[in-house]
């Protein structure tokens, strides 16, 4: 087996990342503007993309098993791309390393614009909560102690008292 459908696959796992990248930009303006039903189209859109990421790294993980199987070279249970390389003939270790350098580039950079759409949804969050607490009246201490309540009644009799006793 050559390297070049392990390359194939990691152009694929790039080009998915980067496709996910874009839609976590697009979120990004759909958490400024406040849409809703955009997030959630845009919710379900990722979810297909990392279904098939998943499913294309299983399938790379496949493919670098039966490649380190024929070139005669031990297999680890889930091989890595340093693996890879470190284990590929000479002249497949520079394009298996530049593919793995641009996934990762990818990775970073949708990791970076994640953590951005995570920070802006809890900023989104705590307007929310602290709207709500705006406009939620604050109850005074509905419930009595007893203290209070015999205190309260001992006072009403004693003010009824001498009402009566006036009269």
């Amino acid at each position: 087996m050559s390297i070049e459908p392990i390359l194939t696959m990691l152009n694929n796992l790039e080009q998915l990342h980067i496709s996910l990248l874009r839609l976590s930009n697009d979120k990004t303006a759909l958490l400024k503007s406040g849409d809703i039903d955009g997030i959630d189209q845009l919710l379900k859109d990722e979810q297909a993309h990392l279904a098939a990421i998943v499913q294309m790294d299983q399938n790379r993980v496949n493919a670098v098993k039966q490649y380190l199987t024929e070139q005669g070279s031990p297999v680890p249970a889930e091989p890595t791309m340093t693996q890879l390389i470190e284990l590929a003939d000479e002249p497949d270790k520079q394009p298996l390393a530049e593919a793995k350098d641009r996934l990762l580039h990818a990775i970073h950079a949708l990791k970076q614009q994640n953590e951005l759409n995570q920070q802006m949804t809890y900023q989104s969050l705590q307007f929310v909560n602290l709207s709500l607490d705006m406009i939620r009246p604050r109850p005074e201490s509905v419930n009595y102690s007893k203290n209070e309540v015999q205190g309260q009644s001992q006072e009403a009799k004693q003010k009824l008292s001498s009402f009566d006793s006036q009269a």
